[in-house]
């Protein structure tokens, strides 16, 4: 068995973003149940219920563990059922919850070497000590069992694969061509598996390719990148200059977008993870959400539990 729970189903920034006051962040702070807050994405994983992996450490990590009792202390004076973190990039949404799991306790953190290197260029994630906390690079297409830093075998295999995306954003100043998708390591998916079933995780995808149908198709279960809802979504917004490629996402809607690509697509459960605030999906209301559930599409909420 799979299970999976949403700690976060948000873009960076959350929902509402704390400076916004587009009309959707203004109907989340008014708690309009069409309008669901949530924070910023992240997803736990077990096989057994009682070792629990965590899929992107979103700054919000402390609260999404606080109001997750499955990620509580169990014993002892201290103690945690996370086992370990797996990173699929090294964008802040993705890397700042690190510190808040900084008090001396073992749990496993994978990344690819890329994503690691970055970790390693910046002191500040030494709070979190390498005799504690191994840092373990996952070769791109290499099956890799999970283990427990006590406990041993979880029951879960891991299998990270690059995809389309771009240097995190603070990085860009020393790419060279920060606006192309590239694959090469800094962003990544991952498949999760327990030998009989498949969960699929990629929050961050500029653009669909041969490789990665091939990779989703027959999944049990895939969360996929849905940041905005249309290319220029946030230029249309008046929120922003950047487009949704500039910024390393595929858009849900349009030719070549996630509606579009997963046509033909033999998937049991697809769901829509990483919205970004603007996007019009995040309503229950909208007519995008309906146009969502239409393509066969759940779209994901924080405390949301998928079973496989």
């Amino acid at each position: 068995m799979i299970e999976a729970i949403v700690l976060g189903a948000g873009a960076g920034g959350g929902f509402p973003q704390w400076n916004s006051n587009a009309p959707g962040c203004v109907r989340a702070r008014a708690r309009d149940p069409a309008a669901a807050a949530c924070t910023q994405a992240s997803i736990a994983i077990t096989a057994d219920r009682l070792r629990w992996f965590i899929l992107n450490a979103s700054p919000d990590l402390r609260i999404q563990i606080e109001r997750t009792p499955a990620l509580h202390p169990v014993g002892g004076l201290r103690s945690t059922p996370i086992a370990g973190v797996i990173l699929t990039g090294g964008e802040v949404d993705t890397i700042t919850g690190l510190l808040c799991l900084r008090e001396g306790q073992p749990f496993r953190l994978l990344a690819t070497a890329e994503v690691l290197s970055r970790l390693d260029q910046n002191p500040i994630f030494e709070v979190l000590s390498r005799a504690l906390v191994p840092r373990i690079a996952l070769t791109p297409g290499h099956k890799l069992m999970l283990m427990a830093p006590q406990d041993g075998r979880s029951g879960l295999w891991v299998t990270g694969f690059p995809v389309p995306g771009k240097v995190p954003l603070y990085a860009e100043a020393g790419s060279a061509r920060p606006a192309d998708a590239l694959v090469d390591g800094e962003t990544f998916g991952l498949e999760i598996s327990d030998g009989v079933r498949r969960l699929v995780f990629v929050p961050g995808c500029a653009v669909m390719t041969p490789d990665l149908r091939l990779r989703l198709d027959g999944a049990d279960c895939v969360f996929f990148d849905a940041t905005l809802w249309q290319d220029d979504e946030m230029i249309q917004a008046g929120l922003g200059v950047k487009t949704g490629r500039r910024m390393g996402h595929m858009s849900i809607s349009g030719a070549g977008g996630v509606f579009d690509s997963f046509r033909g697509l033999a998937i049991e459960r697809k769901i829509l993870i990483h919205m970004n605030n603007s996007n019009p999906v995040l309503l229950s209301d909208s007519a995008e959400r309906r146009s969502a559930h239409d393509h066969g599409w759940d779209v994901a909420h924080d405390g949301m539990v998928v079973s496989l």
